[in-house]
């Protein structure tokens, strides 16, 4: 539960691993600058789960097919790794899946307002992980930043992030 007694709501986000010749990369977004909560920020593909849902892989493959045009037949679903709690009342299902090139996607200009990769190389790579910290309200809050080139990848996406990296380095 959320600092003020409010049950978490339900939200999935896919973890889109693109399939390159030269390597994997994880897709990511930044979100329009207009929006009303987390503008601007670098996320996944992925939101609230909806009731038409039937789990959280299908609300996943949902999202993404709405807001990047990722049609779900392209992404071969490899697992969900644990839920990721979010400060804002979320429990969040991170679900990764695979994705082979050519991919023709395409920006919801509503939420979207950029979809980039990141080397799945640069991800795993523990020298990557900064840790960053911020007093809210009386209490020190303590995030992950993975700073990639001019972008900030901070908060929820930089902890699922790191929570991938942590899996894939298990034997």
């Amino acid at each position: 539960m959320p600092d003020d007694g409010r049950p978490l709501l339900p939200a999935a986000v896919l973890i889109p691993l693109i399939d390159h010749e030269s390597g994997l990369t994880v897709l990511l977004t930044r979100r329009t600058d207009h929006l009303a909560s987390h503008a601007g920020q670098i996320a996944f593909p992925g939101g609230r789960r909806e009731p038409e849902d039937a789990d959280d892989v299908e609300a996943a493959l949902r999202e993404a097919e709405e807001e990047v045009g990722l049609p779900p037949a392209k992404v071969r679903v490899l697992g969900v790794l644990p839920p990721y709690v979010t400060g804002t009342g979320y429990r969040v299902a991170p679900v990764v899946g695979l994705v082979r090139p050519p991919l023709d996607l395409r920006a919801d200009p509503h939420e979207v307002a950029d979809i980039f990769e990141v080397p799945l190389a640069f991800v795993v790579d523990p020298a990557s992980h900064q840790q960053h910290y911020r007093d809210i309200g009386g209490a020190r809050r303590h995030f992950y930043v993975l700073p990639w080139q001019d972008r900030y990848i901070w908060g929820a996406t930089a902890g699922m992030l790191v929570n991938l990296a942590r899996r894939l380095a298990q034997p």
